[in-house]
């Protein structure tokens, strides 16, 4: 019997991502002539190393959509600062009316978050968070905040570089004489 989690992923192995599909949405045109069907999907690729990617595709056919989708994921990868297995600081991602809030995690606390976080942040490879979606549940709206938040993150060091400091200015570690 096949676990709840492994029912929607498929494993792609060749070029080092794991792709997971989200969201497959069945969506309509109406025309003059009626209606025209087409399928939309949501999928995630990730190396579970610190890099992940967010695309969307629409096709007549649902093979057709997830390979377009896929190839749009991989076009949109970005790179996860982490800290040990968990993010650096705490953030929220917004992406229209929904907003994910991301919160670092001690070491063995696991991926606390539901769906398509849960999905997102399992390929960029953190293994120790805690999140709250907040204002949508939407499949799409969840992912892309999730994915700006992400994006968004940055370590002592950049933040030091950044500002021209060193990294105990930056976290408050001062030097006693």
């Amino acid at each position: 019997m096949a676990r709840r989690d492994d029912r929607n992923k498929e494993r792609e192995v060749k070029d080092g991502f794991d792709k997971v599909t989200i969201s497959m949405n069945r969506v309509t045109k109406v025309v003059k002539g009626g209606r025209t069907m087409r399928q939309a999907a949501l999928i995630v690729v990730g190396d579970r190393n610190g890099q992940v990617g967010l695309g969307m595709g629409k096709a007549a056919e649902a093979t057709d959509a997830i390979e377009k989708a896929t190839t749009a994921a991989k076009n949109s990868l970005i790179k996860v600062p982490m800290v040990g297995s968990t993010i650096p600081h705490q953030i929220t991602g917004v992406f229209g009316r929904g907003q994910v809030l991301l919160m670092p995690a001690e070491p063995g606390t696991g991926v606390i978050a539901g769906g398509p976080v849960r999905s997102v942040l399992e390929m960029a490879g953190i293994q120790d968070i805690r999140t709250k979606s907040i204002g949508t549940n939407n499949p799409i709206n969840c992912a892309k905040a999730t994915m700006d938040g992400l994006s968004r993150l940055m370590t002592a060091e950049q933040i030091a570089a950044l500002r021209g400091k060193s990294v105990e200015e930056i976290l408050g570690k001062e030097e006693k004489k």
